[in-house]
């Protein structure tokens, strides 16, 4: 649906592109780094040059699985929205507060005007997108789902806190597509978790977010009740939704039959909360379902989320399944070299 817009951009994308939605597992070497550095044991400059060897090595693993359009695996950041956070005026951090299971994050605080302070995530997209012909996503948390996992003491309603964010947001936005990026993601996980909230104010934040800016948006939303916000989520100006679907296939792939999907879709084939590897023809057999109800022009395919809960074979070994399965649909002979 949207591939004029991917051509206009100077983005030529096979048929049911390949791509992940963000985080890769962060190796033992990373973590005991990232550690150190917390112990100033390790200074700033050492951890970056450790955390671009990374990067690298994922991209590396990323052309070799032979992904169409390929992600920084976000190896310098802790939390997706206390990263952000740390990087905005406006914000204290609190101390860790549990987020699901036995995980847990320092959740932000917002005390003061939020502001942009200058560029985010553009240093590592420019790096990142450097080491490969392929493309890159830049990728930000939204402003919704950054109000929604803050504590705020500063705004007077949920609704100004969150377009306060949005503005701040819109920043990075631009900044990203300055530099260079032409598919732009915007993580909103939480944008289900109050359906009321979709039309009061969710779905202005994201018009300021995109406004102006020519780019190929994509918004991931990894969890929640999705039929108490379809079809009103369609009204989030953004060209391509990326929505959990393995485990909920079933009920989304017919909700979309009784309400088509006016969007590109960028559909979850592999359980990112499972150690289990999936094999090909179920992740096969997920893709022709959802091409029941969606021209092969709408569809993307990725796993349901970030890898980074995985170890990195069990990432590594999703993506190949997912690959695998998606050359099978298309009638390819399957080849991990990072060509097609």
């Amino acid at each position: 649906m949207m591939r004029k817009k991917l051509e206009c951009l100077g983005l030529k994308l096979p048929l049911l592109p390949t791509t992940t939605v963000g985080s890769f597992p962060k190796p033992p070497y990373i973590l005991e780094a990232r550690r150190k550095f917390a112990a100033k044991g390790l200074s700033a400059e050492e951890l970056k040059k450790l955390e671009e060897r990374v990067t690298r090595e994922w991209i590396s693993l990323q052309e070799g699985i032979g992904l169409d359009v390929l992600v920084d695996g976000e190896m310098y950041r802790g939390d997706m929205a206390t990263y952000f956070a740390n990087n905005l005026d406006g914000f204290e951090i609190s101390g860790l507060v549990r987020s699901y299971g036995n995980r847990y994050y320092r959740k932000p605080i917002i005390t003061g005007e939020v502001k942009w302070q200058g560029p985010i995530t553009v240093d590592w997209w420019r790096f990142t997108q450097g080491l490969t012909s392929k493309p890159v996503k830049g990728m930000i948390t939204g402003p919704y789902t950054m109000m929604d996992w803050s504590f705020n003491e500063y705004y007077p309603s949920r609704r100004e806190a969150c377009l306060a964010l949005a503005k701040a947001l819109h920043e990075e936005v631009k900044a990203l597509a300055k530099a260079g990026a032409k598919i732009i993601q915007v993580d909103e996980p939480a944008i289900s978790a109050r359906p009321e909230e979709l039309p009061e104010f969710a779905i202005e934040a994201m018009k300021i977010v995109t406004e102006g800016v020519d780019a190929y948006f994509i918004t991931h939303i990894c969890y929640g009740a999705f039929e108490f916000i379809y079809p009103e989520m369609l009204k989030l100006p953004v060209d391509n939704f990326d929505l959990e679907m393995s485990n909920s296939e079933l009920d989304l792939v017919e909700l979309f039959r009784k309400h088509p999907f006016g969007k590109d879709l960028s559909f979850g084939v592999v359980d990112v909360h499972s150690h289990v590897v999936e094999d090909a023809a179920t992740v096969e057999q997920r893709i022709r379902r959802a091409l029941d109800v969606l021209k092969p022009e709408q569809l993307w395919i990725d796993p349901d989320c970030g890898l980074k809960t995985r170890t990195q074979e069990e990432a590594v070994n999703k993506l190949k399944a997912m690959v695998e399965a998606t050359r099978k649909v298309k009638g390819l002979k399957n080849n991990y070299n990072g060509r097609q």
